[in-house]
């Protein structure tokens, strides 16, 4: 995957809108047909007559014509919605709401790995190298463990510092196992055991705005991330 499709389909939205604003005319015997969506899109642009939760992320499904954001509240295509804690590589429990305000470069991996996770690493590294000096202290480079188990708070902050990334620009996050099944899943990561110690997963770096939705992917080991450093230069700007 290049690049991923707007998450919010705005000439649906501006449809169904125009379609709400005609049906409450005086004359009109036209019956409204309301439909959901998951905010998180986790099933791309899928809709749904009846309201509930989506199968995927558990979130509420919204109506599409409320699909709006007022100022000063977080918008409903936002990561920052979802109820998930996490614990850093400082033993701090926080929640993704915390990181809000900085353009977001967050990979899952996980430190026991030997073949792919390093790679995955090495991008990142490589894409912060990129970002101006004068830019980067608003972006965040985020680590989201798929192996809580054996990455305590502990081992993620050896890890860090191993790899020279012990710096407050470099977030290293552990979950529940729920939770982080719950994350892989809006990030369309999949990942299994295989071993032990072991596990197959997706290799995708994502690039979430100021507010938290997701604005664009990376999908691969050592590719050309020179469309992924314009868009965090582009949202930084």
């Amino acid at each position: 995957m290049k690049e991923m499709k707007k998450i919010l389909n705005a000439g649906l939205l501006c449809f169904l809108l125009i379609n709400l604003i005609g049906c409450n005319t005086k004359n009109s015997t036209k019956t409204i047909t309301e439909k959901y969506q998951c905010p998180m899109h986790c099933e791309g642009d899928k809709t749904y007559d009846q309201p509930g939760k989506c199968g995927v992320c558990k979130m509420d499904l919204q109506l599409l014509a409320m699909n709006t954001k007022k100022e000063g509240e977080i918008s409903e295509l936002s990561i920052y919605n979802l109820p998930s804690k996490w614990t850093n590589q400082n033993n701090e429990e926080i929640q993704l709401k915390a990181l809000k305000g900085d353009v977001l470069v967050m990979v899952m991996i996980y430190t026991s790995c030997q073949t792919a996770c390093p790679r995955l690493v090495a991008d990142m590294r490589g894409i912060e190298e990129q970002i101006p000096a004068d830019k980067k202290d608003k972006v965040t480079l985020v680590f989201v463990s798929i192996d809580p188990e054996t990455d305590t708070p502990q081992r993620l902050k050896e890890f860090a510092k191993e790899n020279q990334m012990d710096s407050e620009k470099w977030v290293f996050l552990r979950g529940s196992e729920g939770d982080t099944r719950e994350f892989s899943a809006v990030l369309a990561v999949n990942y299994k055991k295989i071993s032990p110690m072991d596990f197959s997963h997706s290799n995708i770096i994502s690039v979430f705005d100021q507010e938290g939705e997701l604005a664009y992917q990376q999908e691969g080991l050592g590719v050309n991330n020179k469309e992924t450093v314009s868009k965090i230069i582009e949202l930084v700007n």
